[in-house]
């Protein structure tokens, strides 16, 4: 049996469903409407109860995302001093060195 058939059977088979639901109805035997508020009202409570939980995860992401964003920035902007040490020590190495030596000599000063 091919997909065309087994597809075309499931359609005539909820026509017939469908049709003997609709003489139920009509005919009043089956009270339809409290199962259906019912019903529904149980649909509604259980999409109240995932949209809360979709909004927690929600929040829980942004949180995440909004503190790996300034993490990222402080790493940036740590990269950017080394970097522009390293380019005014590389401009000027004599003065670097003479910064060092007098601090050196405070050092020795006050060890001896």
């Amino acid at each position: 049996m091919d997909n065309t058939t087994k597809y075309g059977l499931f359609f005539l088979g909820g026509l017939v469903v469908g049709a003997l639901g609709a003489m139920a109805v009509t005919r009043g035997k089956l009270e339809i409407k409290p199962l259906a508020a019912d019903l529904i009202s149980g649909g509604m409570e259980l999409r109240d109860k995932v949209m809360a939980g979709v909004e927690s995860v929600k929040e829980d992401i942004e949180d995440v995302v909004a503190e790996a964003q300034v993490k990222a920035e402080e790493r940036r902007q740590s990269q950017e001093a080394k970097q522009a040490a390293q380019s005014v020590q590389a401009a000027h190495p004599a003065d670097s060195e003479a910064e060092v030596a007098p601090q050196e000599k405070t050092v020795a000063a006050a060890a001896g």
